[in-house]
């Protein structure tokens, strides 16, 4: 409801486990109708495996997964509100 009332509409992921916290965080805020980001430099598992397949399986279904340069160049141009 906080997002909703400062008319927040993307949600910038960062953080570990890609096969855990990430990926739930992704998928709960999909599904409140959010548009989700994940930078891929931002994100990390403890194994390569399962950090790759969520990344792609995240990007498939459930989220923006950009290069960290590509979210940082469209919010250079955004004005904080």
């Amino acid at each position: 409801s906080l997002l909703t009332f400062h008319g927040v509409d993307t949600v910038i992921v960062t953080g570990g486990s890609t096969s855990g916290c990430v990926r739930a965080t992704v998928v709960e805020g999909l599904s409140c109708g959010y548009r989700m980001v994940v930078p891929e430099e931002c994100v990390a598992d403890r194994h390569e495996s399962p950090h790759f397949a969520n990344l792609y399986d995240m990007a498939v279904k459930y989220a923006d997964v950009l290069p960290v340069g590509d979210v940082v160049q469209g919010l250079s141009g955004m004005e904080a509100r």
